[in-house]
C-alpha cells in the first residue's frame, strides 16, 4: 500500500470554497471527468448536515503495460460521498473506485476547513489517498501503486 498526502491553503473563505466544490466539474483542467451523477442527497436540518452521494465517470489513458490487465478500457467509475457540516464548517469528501477494484483500490479523503491562521478568509485543504494494488507479483503491485500515486501529483 502507498499513501499520498497533500495540504494546501486557499485564499478564499470556507463558504466560497465549499460552494465552488459543487461546480468543479466539468472544467478544462480535469478533462478526464466526463460525467457526474447525483445518486442521493439528504439534508438533516437538526444538524445542518448535507450528505451527497455521487457517481463520477472518468475517461483517462492508462499505460500499455496496464491496459493488458484491464482489457484496454479507459473508462472508470468512482463513488464519492460528501458531507457538508455548515455548523462546524467542514466539507469532507470520501471516494473509492468502483472499476478494477479487484486490481486496484483507491480510498481518497478530502477535507476543507477554515484555516486556523485566518478562518474568515482562508480555507485549509487536506487530502489523503490510500492506494493498494492486488496482483500475484509484488513488483507489479508496486508499479501499479506508483503509477496511481503519480496521478494524484499531476
Amino acid at each position: 500500500m502507498k499513501i499520498f498526502t497533500s495540504e494546501q491553503q486557499f485564499d478564499y473563505s470556507w463558504e466560497h470554497v465549499s460552494a465552488a466544490n459543487w461546480q468543479k466539474y466539468p472544467n478544462e483542467v480535469s478533462t478526464h471527468v466526463v460525467a457526474v451523477d447525483v445518486l442521493r442527497r439528504e439534508f438533516y436540518p437538526e444538524t445542518g448536515i448535507l450528505r451527497t452521494e455521487r457517481l463520477i465517470t472518468c475517461k483517462q489513458p492508462i499505460p500499455k503495460w496496464l491496459s493488458c490487465l484491464t482489457g484496454g478500457d479507459n473508462k472508470s467509475f468512482v463513488r464519492e460521498v460528501s458531507t457538508v457540516d455548515r455548523n462546524n464548517k467542514t466539507l469532507t469528501m470520501k471516494s473509492c473506485n468502483m472499476t478494477y477494484n479487484n486490481l486496484l483500490k483507491v480510498y481518497e479523503t478530502v477535507v476543507y476547513t477554515p484555516d486556523p491562521s485566518n478562518p474568515l478568509h482562508k480555507t485549509k485543504f487536506s487530502q489523503t489517498a490510500e492506494v493498494t494494488a492486488y496482483a500475484n507479483f509484488q513488483r507489479i503491485c508496486d508499479k501499479i501503486e506508483d503509477w496511481s500515486v503519480e496521478r494524484f501529483v499531476d
